[in-house]
């Protein structure tokens, strides 16, 4: 059974779906704001969090960032924030997913069907051994020359979406749709960004990528 922690401040909303949750078949625990929320995620290893960022102690993007400090459990935050940035700050802290309020409910349990299914293929996630590193996707954990390498979100992401077909060409758009979303569908240059950074981390030669490999115009493709 997936086991879903809702955090929210609203004590009737919290109920509702507290109720819905159950009755769609998930277990489900509550709280009501950020410190709650940490403690409940140590104790109970949800599967999703669902997360509101406006809380009374602490903000909901904090509190992200927080539990990325030590868990890769999918976070959908459902906010009243409508604003571009809220949405940025939240996915760039960590979070896997955004829903504005006000929200239908078969829209949220289509998201949390969806981040069940992610969460079940990362459970059989590949470990890669290359000459200059090693990559355990399930773990989300890379070691080079001995040392652990911090990837962000966004870079595992990418990692994710190249590494699940070895050799084979993923073009730019669908790699934009699949990391960022339908909004970002053309800004290629976002995408030329986090590439470079993610050589920088991983290639032996970021400049010449051997692992990393960008076919121009196209996209990019994973070579073990």
């Amino acid at each position: 059974m997936t086991r879903v922690l809702v955090v929210d401040d609203e004590p009737q909303l919290l109920r509702a779906l507290e109720i819905n949750l159950r009755a769609y078949g998930y277990q489900c625990v509550t709280a009501v704001d950020g410190e709650t929320a940490l403690a409940a995620a140590s104790e109970h290893h949800p599967d999703i969090i669902v997360l509101d960022l406006g809380l009374p102690d602490l903000d909901g993007v904090e509190v992200i960032r927080r539990i990325r400090g030590w868990s890769q459990v999918h976070i959908i935050v459902l906010s009243a924030r409508h604003g571009s940035q809220d949405k940025v700050d939240a996915l760039d802290a960590g979070a896997d997913d955004y829903v504005t309020k006000p929200f239908g409910l078969d829209e949220l349990l289509a998201r949390l069907r969806a981040a069940a299914r992610r969460a079940a293929v990362e459970a059989d996630a590949p470990v890669l051994e290359t000459p200059d590193f090693l990559l355990d996707a399930g773990a989300r954990r890379v070691v080079r020359d001995g040392k652990d390498v911090r990837l962000t979100p966004t870079e595992w992401k990418i990692v994710d979406r190249l590494i699940a077909h070895p050799g084979r060409l993923v073009s730019q758009q669908q790699l934009l749709l699949d990391v960022w979303g339908p909004a970002y569908a053309k800004d290629v240059q976002y995408l030329r960004v986090y590439m470079a950074q993610l050589r920088k981390k991983l290639e032996p030669d970021p400049g010449s990528p051997r692992y990393f490999v960008t076919e121009s115009g196209m996209g990019y493709r994973f070579e073990p």
